[in-house]
């Protein structure tokens, strides 16, 4: 047994602005070459192989450190570590598990399913500005604003509100980038702020005119005669805002870049839409939006005869664990259609799965098949942008291409 403090570990530089695009894939392929763990410098340790990320992301004795994150970084009053403490994400134990089984006949991919007609409405107003131009800058014109419309449906808000949301959405998401608390935080409050009164109005509404969204359900759930409270509903629709569109808006965004450098996969979407799921599965699994998910140890841990003391911020490193070749078939290689037994780790794994997981494989799906038919030779038309891939790992800007106009 040995203590991971006393081990002569490779490091990675996480705070590095060069680790973003090609360059993130090639510093953590190094890395998981050489150890299944790494020093995450300057602030814990990360975890570079498939088996070992699984079981720190399922760990009891683990849970996401929401808090411990913006204390790091000397957020420990105001606005965001106040709001964050009722968010499900910092929530464990009895309290996590309530909330989770209370609200998942909500999240099931049946009740994701109901919302696929939504989807293809959104899909249908949002190209038609572009198409008679084939090409377009993806993020600003499309990708930005597909998710907030659909979240917008989907709990209930006016569909001429879906700008704010996303808006809202993409600050407060940034609270968990260290580079953005630093210097944006003022943003980052005024928007939580600015979006607890919206819901707060938002959930009073519903009390007397319930109606088939997320809000009137989240309302009714009852378990045993026990309801969320209030408060409660508005913090679960904040997780669920927050959690649906900046990070749909930037997987979105990768896949589109994805396809353009891989034409034979798109050609293969278009003319095959039933490839949908998989090819959302191959998105997710090559170019994870949630590049390093991390946990705290909560008390000691032991993993492959290496111990973690109580306390360490262990982040796991999705982006490599999703293309370990103890887990995959030639892993570098992007292809829908490969028949691969492990799922990808970018919804996380355990107690704190993503709960939009459903959600999001139906927007991606719908989303896929539309564009595969109506972009056809797709290609980039300048050069992307990437964002830092702490926290949300998203496209800034992504110029594309397509004939067939």
């Amino acid at each position: 047994m040995a203590a991971v403090g006393e081990l002569e570990l490779p490091a990675l530089e996480v705070l590095s602005p060069s680790l973003t695009g090609p360059e993130l894939h090639a510093q953590l392929d190094e890395l998981r070459g050489r150890h299944w763990v790494a020093r995450a410098e300057p602030i814990g340790y990360v975890i570079l192989e498939r088996e070992a990320a699984a079981h720190f992301l399922r760990a009891r004795e683990a849970s996401f450190p929401a808090l411990q994150m913006l204390a790091v970084h000397g957020v420990t009053d105001g606005p965001l570590p106040s709001m964050l403490s009722r968010n499900l994400l910092a929530l464990g134990g009895e309290d996590h598990r309530r909330q989770r089984k209370l609200v998942q006949p909500a999240f099931t991919p049946a009740a994701a399913d109901r919302h696929r007609p939504a989807c293809r409405r959104h899909l249908e107003a949002l190209f038609e500005p572009i198409a008679a131009a084939g090409r377009c800058e993806f993020v600003d014109s499309f990708a930005a604003h597909y998710p907030g419309r659909v979240i917008a449906e989907v709990i209930g808000a006016p569909i001429e509100d879906a700008g704010r949301l996303a808006h809202w959405a993409n600050l407060i998401q940034s609270q968990f980038d260290p580079v953005k608390l630093a210097t944006i935080r003022d943003q980052l409050e005024r928007a939580y702020v600015e979006f607890v009164e919206y819901a707060w109005a938002l959930v009073q509404s519903r009390r007397g005119d319930p109606r088939e969204d997320l809000l009137s359900e989240l309302l009714s759930f009852e378990e045993e005669g026990d309801r969320l409270s209030e408060e409660e509903v508005v913090s679960l629709t904040g997780a669920v805002l927050v959690g649906g569109v900046d990070t749909t808006q930037a997987q979105l965004s990768h896949a589109l870049l994805l396809f353009a450098g891989h034409p034979d996969q798109w050609r293969l979407l278009a003319e095959d839409p039933s490839l949908a799921p998989g090819a959302v599965e191959e998105v997710l699994r090559f170019e994870p939006i949630t590049p390093f998910t991390a946990r705290i140890a909560d008390e000691e841990m032991t993993y492959d005869g290496v111990t973690f003391p109580q306390g360490s911020l262990i982040f796991a490193a999705v982006a490599s664990a999703n293309r370990d070749p103890a887990a995959h078939e030639a892993p570098e290689r992007f292809d829908i259609t490969a028949e691969r037994e492990a799922k990808p780790l970018t919804f996380g794994a355990g107690p704190h799965f993503c709960l939009g997981a459903n959600l999001a494989r139906v927007e991606l799906a719908e989303a896929l098949v539309f564009l595969a038919e109506r972009m056809p030779d797709l290609e980039l038309d300048g050069e992307p942008v990437y964002d830092t891939p702490l926290g949300i790992y998203g496209v800034k800007k992504l110029p594309l291409h397509w004939t067939g106009a």
